[in-house]
């Protein structure tokens, strides 16, 4: 039974009874149309209408575009719906998750490394005010994962570290961030991503701990956020096999799911040890780790049997409607079951007060509050956590601060910096180079596209030391979906640009976007982690190495990735 009055919800009887008229309003198409939270493919508007009156989903979700474009759409959407939708975004990172001219407060990493809670409640702030101000109700955030192998390529800075209890502390400022400014939260990725170093896009990925070690792990996290107050949670497509044999004894290995399709994760673990009474969303259904599980004919209806209420992401929508659908007619999916996933989507609703909003027109506010989008208040706050996170990991060379007098002709060497597809970052290069030359020194940047090869092959050492004083590199190889590894790759041929001559030439090492390059380079004697590569972070970076602000940063991860040789 959901108790409507309860946590996450704390519904009045007026609430309850909106619930109530509603879910007893709808047929079962439409509450199927509820159990869908859809990407949002179109801004064209009698498209988005005929979408919106075949379909009636429950949710939506947008990628980040230009604010007031984000918020006519979702107003749109809003103005044409019965029932109010759950507009949900990635705002893991600030407005920026939603809204392209937002603010870019940092990476979840760079939070943690100021180590302090008031930079992730600021985080919080910043992703709420922003978020609403375009619609937005729904954050699929924080991300609560820990960093626990350093190999993991998707987890990385968009967790707040290794540590447990440190990320537990910064995810409660966080959810109370938002939450204070009319966001749901969705906390993820349940089981608990970061163990394996696989990414869950492109096969299921295992969560390897012992029932004992997750419970003081990722148990600990989930059931203290859980009584905070956390009103949904997002299911990912991460197999948990020791528990799964735990609470479903004699299960065979080859029936063990990941936790989108694990009855005994979702009911067993998550609602009952767990007590969690809110709304449990899938992570993104076409991802390979979701697809691979099963057939997805069974797949889209024993998602929700299993005990999940929302279905995010389709590989087609007409087909996984029908597919849920057919999971009720052959009896893979209850009705009863239906009406109960779909109570807590409207529960959510009631609880965020979307039904009074729609009523009284300002279920999405007015353009004035594009305002807010990137201000003044907000920027001063990232520069704040970027000035308190930039980490000095080693300097064992004593190289810095860095003066024109001392190093004024700088080779830079960068490594990355790519923009577009599903990044969120931007690129360094420019910002960087301009900021050095404005300090009065000299940049040279090394083209590996346009290689010489008398310099590869017979440039000798002498020559390197009497062109430059400084070899910087710059690396900002983000994390994102679909990728294998974030490791550097080195130009041919012979690796021209890795830094061969650290005993012939001062080097210096400056990592944007993930704190684990010391695996690549432990040779290199001074490196520094900024973990985000926003214009903050950079100028932040600029302070530091040239003496002009102290470092302050306190690491959430080991950056020396285990290796004893690193630390030299």
């Amino acid at each position: 039974m959901i108790n409507l009055k309860a946590k996450p919800f704390y519904l009045k009887d007026e609430d309850i009874k909106w619930v109530e008229e509603t879910l007893s309003s709808m047929d079962i198409k439409e509450k199927v149309g509820q159990l869908f939270c859809p990407v949002g493919v179109t801004d064209n508007k009698e498209e988005l209408k005929g979408f919106l009156e075949n379909f009636k989903p429950g949710g939506i979700m947008y990628r980040p575009g230009e604010g007031k474009k984000i918020q006519e759409i979702h107003r749109f959407i809003q103005e044409n719906s019965r029932i109010p939708l759950l507009i949900s975004a990635n705002l893991e990172a600030g407005g920026n998750g939603i809204a392209a001219d937002g603010t870019y407060f940092g990476k979840q990493m760079q939070v943690a490394a100021t180590d302090d809670e008031e930079m992730a409640y600021k985080l919080g702030v910043v992703a709420g005010r922003e978020g609403s101000a375009v619609g937005c109700n729904w954050a699929f955030a924080p991300v609560v994962d820990i960093d626990m192998n350093f190999r993991n390529p998707i987890t990385n800075v968009r967790t707040y570290g290794s540590d447990a209890e440190r990320v537990l502390r910064m995810a409660k400022e966080y959810m109370k961030g938002i939450s204070e400014n009319g966001i749901a939260v969705s906390i993820k990725h349940f089981p608990g991503d970061g163990v394996d170093e696989r990414d869950q896009h492109l096969l299921t990925s295992v969560n390897t701990l012992s029932v004992e070690e997750w419970d003081k792990t990722f148990g600990k996290v989930y059931k203290e956020l859980i009584e905070s107050g956390a009103q949904t949670v997002m299911a990912a497509h991460i197999m948990l096999p020791e528990y799964s044999k735990k609470l479903a004894p004699g299960i065979k290995d080859e029936d063990i799911k990941p936790a989108t399709l694990a009855p005994e994760l979702l009911n067993g673990l998550l609602r009952e040890k767990l007590g969690f009474n809110g709304l449990i969303v899938t992570d993104a259904t076409p991802m390979i780790g979701f697809t691979v599980a099963e057939k997805r004919e069974i797949a889209v209806p024993k998602a929700i049997a299993s005990g999940c209420d929302m279905f995010l992401f389709n590989k087609n929508p007409e087909e996984d409607f029908e597919f849920m659908m057919k999971g009720i007619e052959n009896g893979i999916l209850t009705l009863e079951r239906v009406d109960e996933a779909v109570t807590r989507i409207l529960a959510l609703k009631a609880s965020l007060g979307l039904h009074r909003k729609k009523e009284q027109g300002n279920i999405v506010p007015g353009e004035e509050a594009l305002a807010v989008l990137n201000c003044e208040e907000h920027k001063a706050w990232a520069r704040e956590c970027a000035d308190k996170s930039v980490t000095l990991v080693k300097d064992t060379q004593n190289l810095l601060p860095i003066t024109p007098e001392k190093y004024k002709r700088i080779r830079l060497y960068v490594l990355g910096d790519s923009e577009g597809g599903f990044k969120e970052g931007v690129a360094v290069t420019q910002n960087i180079k301009t900021a050095l030359e404005k300090e009065g020194f000299e940049v040279y940047l090394y083209d590996d596209k346009n290689l010489n090869f008398r310099e590869v092959f017979a440039g000798s050492t002498k020559e390197l030391k009497e062109k430059y004083d400084l070899a910087l590199y710059i690396a900002n190889l983000e994390t994102a979906s679909n990728q294998t590894t974030v490791r550097i790759n080195w130009v041919q041929p012979m690796a021209a640009n890795a830094p061969w001559f650290v005993k012939e030439l001062p080097t210096a090492f400056i990592s944007f976007a993930n704190p684990y390059h010391l695996l690549d380079v432990p040779m290199v004697k001074t490196f520094i982690n900024a973990y985000s590569s926003s214009e903050f972070v950079v100028e932040a970076v600029l302070n530091k190495i040239t003496g002009r602000s102290e470092f302050k940063g306190v690491s959430p991860v080991d950056p020396f990735c285990n290796l004893w040789e690193a630390r030299l």
